[in-house]
């Protein structure tokens, strides 16, 4: 038992999501959403995060990053990539998964981390697709949560930006 879940973990991706609030760690499941670890890591070695925002944040839901900058110009992205939403994972509190408009393949590179259970994201979802998670924080949860806390309000006509901008300095692929 113990060796089959080194394995399953040696399996994952493990990533190191440095913010102006604290340390992030991640474990991204490389077996249930191949593509979108594929993107996810690729826009990390591309250093494409690096000074990116959390952008939406709603208390006892989640917190969106990794596509604007400090000063709420949104950063141009590559192609979209497929939605793996059927892959089983769960917006469970504590996961992170795909961003996307109301398309279901639109996701780039921004991505959220659930605050709590968001049962009604998983597939099939509302629209038959869902948000497709690809891994799970394992250390920094507090981190989230303090992100959570923050005060928002509109800023660039959108809402739900804290008022404090909370700066993803760095991910990092641990490899």
């Amino acid at each position: 038992m113990t060796l089959l879940s080194v394995n399953a973990w040696a399996d994952n991706v493990q990533v190191s999501m440095k913010t102006s609030m604290g340390e992030i760690e991640l474990s991204l499941n490389k077996e249930k959403a191949p593509k979108t670890i594929e993107n996810f890591v690729q826009y990390a070695k591309d250093g494409f995060y690096d000074g990116t925002i959390f952008h939406r944040v709603i208390k006892g839901f989640m917190i969106q990053g990794g596509g604007f900058t400090e000063t709420m110009q949104k950063k141009q992205t590559r192609d979209p990539v497929e939605n793996e939403a059927k892959n089983g994972l769960k917006n469970r509190r504590g996961t992170i998964a795909m961003a996307r408009t109301s398309a279901p393949h639109s996701a780039t590179a921004q991505f959220f981390i659930n605050h709590k259970d968001n049962d009604f994201l998983d597939y099939p979802g509302h629209d038959g697709w869902g948000y497709a998670v690809f891994g799970e924080v394992t250390k920094g949860m507090e981190v989230v949560d303090g992100i959570a806390q923050q005060t928002t309000g509109v800023t660039g006509g959108m809402r739900d930006v804290p008022k404090t901008p909370i700066i993803i300095e760095q991910v990092t692929i641990l490899e």
